[in-house]
């Protein structure tokens, strides 16, 4: 996003790209009957699970550090808690009241730092809040249409997701990708494009749709972490981020909570 394209244009070929990619996949899976009535809800669906969510952390991460946009990522158990309490009135714990004040804390310190830094490679307010907006897209979408996730296979879900976020966001993000200069976009940028359409985008969502199903929540967490602990020691060692002590301790923050409400929840599940 640094070399002809931005967030805007990134996010346009994901979900097109995306809607491509599983619909030619779903030409070799089991086909499955969709009511007209659920393919309207895999509307709303896409809507929170991909264009506020893509679009939030796309843009977002155009504009703050790599290493803030991955801790904030880590966050979504605390928003899928609140939410289940809200919608499902699934009960809150004093681990899960723990956890969601200590993931809290750390998303506002990062917030913070942020506000007050001067250079980008430490983040950008604006990119971390679109961030977090991702994260709580991303847990409305579990707790509001999780019986209709269990319906369907994942590459019927995912291709009429991907194709309704393609209806609503290229309708204003055309001109937008129309006004790129083609010419003058390196090779590489293409390069580094397709493979967040297909590895970042269509495979990721098949593996973490696989992973979710096959998994209990506590070894899902465990995984949950590596992204945060790759992303900032890459963009660290690149160049593209820097890592304050506050931030540090901001992480820690939010892995503790997200722990607690994982683990809390993880025991629920096998009473269950």
């Amino acid at each position: 996003m640094l070399h002809g394209i931005d967030g805007v244009d990134l996010v346009s070929f994901r979900v097109l790209g995306g809607a491509v990619l599983f619909w030619l996949t779903s030409f070799f899976t089991p086909r499955q009957h969709v009511p007209v009535r659920d393919i309207f809800l895999m509307a709303g669906a896409g809507l929170f699970a991909l264009v506020l969510n893509q679009c939030s952390y796309t843009i977002g991460l155009s504009l703050t550090s790599p290493s803030n946009s991955s801790i904030m990522t880590t966050s979504m158990p605390i928003f899928a808690m609140i939410l289940s309490f809200l919608i499902l009135k699934e009960p809150i714990t004093w681990k899960k009241a723990i956890g969601v004040m200590l993931g809290c804390s750390g998303a506002i310190i990062i917030i913070l730092t942020s506000a007050s830094a001067s250079n980008v490679k430490v983040g950008n307010i604006w990119g971390d809040l679109l961030c977090i907006t991702a994260q709580m897209s991303f847990a409305l979408y579990l707790s509001l249409f999780k019986p209709l996730v269990a319906r369907y296979s994942l590459f019927t879900l995912n291709k009429w997701m991907f194709t309704w976020a393609s209806v609503f966001i290229w309708p204003f993000t055309f001109t937008h990708v129309a006004d790129i200069d083609f010419a003058h976009v390196p090779a590489l940028t293409w390069w580094e494009t397709a493979y967040v359409v297909f590895f970042g985008t269509y495979l990721a969502y098949i593996c973490m749709m696989i992973g979710q199903k096959s998994l209990r929540p506590t070894v899902v967490s465990v995984y949950n972490y590596i992204q945060p602990i790759v992303a900032v020691t890459v963009s660290i060692l690149a160049g593209l981020a820097i890592l304050k002590p506050s931030q540090a301790v901001a992480a820690i923050l939010v892995f503790t909570g997200v722990w607690l409400v994982v683990k809390s929840r993880a025991k629920e599940h096998v009473k269950n």
